[in-house]
């Protein structure tokens, strides 16, 4: 293995086609180039993604994208190391593309092909942006999927919780939709809840008196629902202090939930004794301030680092998977050309996947 190592990243496991380089040189990591283009414009008039859409947009835009990435940074196929991509989980139409992209320019070029779990690079992610040393806690926490995981290694995860439906990103949507906010759900809510009282409606807490690390997002749906059907009733409509007041105190809750959850999950970390401490949050909801904030606050009364990398990072992007192939490449991970794509693909071989699926993907 050589010391230096430069691998391009493909992902498309939703709505995102991304591409990206990652270069290790002697153990820096930096990141070369990074593209992506969302297809938010696509599915806007939907209410969420549809997966024929999005696996047709990512089979049209592919090509364009890697050489765009490679473009950016300068290179050509000839000055890589390897081709890692996403091969799930995922919304199986993209994912697939996205597979048979990377395929077809290992085919071409022989150089070596690395199928990457969506959710190792994610979880690794905490590595490329801040160099966090194994084990940490990883709360990985999406539109898509909700788990909390103690990273090990770049194979070595073993999973503590996760959510037993919806993942807070996708409840953040269907809250939206029920309130007549635009999507994506996640910033219409928060934005609303900065102007509204949390206190107003008391919605429940799921799960939070059970002694695991489980979470549930689907009641909290369906109470905001009934809160907002009791209004109309007897008001006779909806007016914005009610969608203020609604979004704060759903993502009060929220932000309870995981707090608690969080809690508990560090105290099952803290158990293995590492010699450094960390939680690491990624995925698209933890670009929410309420939510960042309470676990930051869980993480000082434990004395436990924080990391939470930039949001570019933190959603759906081709450097986190061009760097979880670098990890991979230097295990000697290797694939070939009969890699397969999977909508299902639990980080923990252990344990059975998490169960359900949601609008924006297969959980896992």
């Amino acid at each position: 293995m050589k010391a230096t190592c430069t691998v391009l990243g493909i992902e498309s496991s939703c709505d995102d086609t991304a591409a990206a380089v990652v270069r290790d040189d002697m153990g820096e990591l930096g990141i070369m180039s990074s593209v992506v283009h969302g297809q938010d414009r696509l599915h806007k008039g939907f209410g969420g993604v549809v997966p024929e859409i999005a696996a047709r947009a990512h089979a049209e835009k592919l090509d364009g994208t890697v050489a765009e990435a490679l473009e950016q940074a300068g290179l050509t196929l000839s000055d890589l190391d390897a081709i890692a991509v996403t091969a799930g989980p995922g919304l199986i139409g993209g994912v697939m593309a996205g597979v048979m992209c990377a395929k077809g320019l290992s085919a071409a070029t022989g150089l070596p092909l690395i199928g990457v779990n969506h959710l190792a690079g994610h979880a690794l992610t905490p590595r490329l942006t801040d160099a966090v040393a194994y084990p940490y806690l990883m709360l990985l926490v999406s539109g898509g999927h909700c788990q909390f995981l103690v990273v090990r290694g770049a194979a070595d995860f073993t999973r503590l919780g996760g959510t037993i439906d919806d993942a807070p990103g996708e409840a953040f949507d269907k809250v939206a939709r029920l309130l007549g906010l635009p999507q994506p759900g996640g910033p219409s809510v928060e934005t609303a809840a900065a102007r509204g009282d949390p206190d107003r409606f008391r919605l429940p807490r799921p799960l939070a008196d059970r002694a695991d690390c489980n979470l549930s997002f689907s009641g909290l749906k369906t109470a905001l629902l009934r809160a907002r059907d009791d209004l109309v009733r007897a008001q006779g409509g909806l007016w914005q202090r009610d969608r203020d007041d609604l979004c704060a105190g759903f993502q009060a809750a929220v932000a309870d939930v995981l707090a608690i959850k969080t809690r508990r999950a560090l105290a099952i970390y803290g158990a293995e004794q590492p010699a450094v401490p960390v939680l690491a949050v990624a995925g698209g909801v933890a670009a929410n301030t309420a939510i960042r904030r309470a676990l930051q606050s869980v993480c000082a009364a434990a004395d436990v680092g924080f990391v939470a990398p930039p949001l570019a990072l933190c959603t759906d992007n081709g450097a986190m998977i061009a760097h979880a192939g670098i990890e991979r490449l230097r295990l000697g991970l290797i694939d070939d050309l009969t890699l397969p794509a999977r909508p299902r693909w639990p980080l923990d071989t252990a344990q059975p996947g998490m169960l359900g699926g949601g609008r924006k993907g297969a959980k896992a």
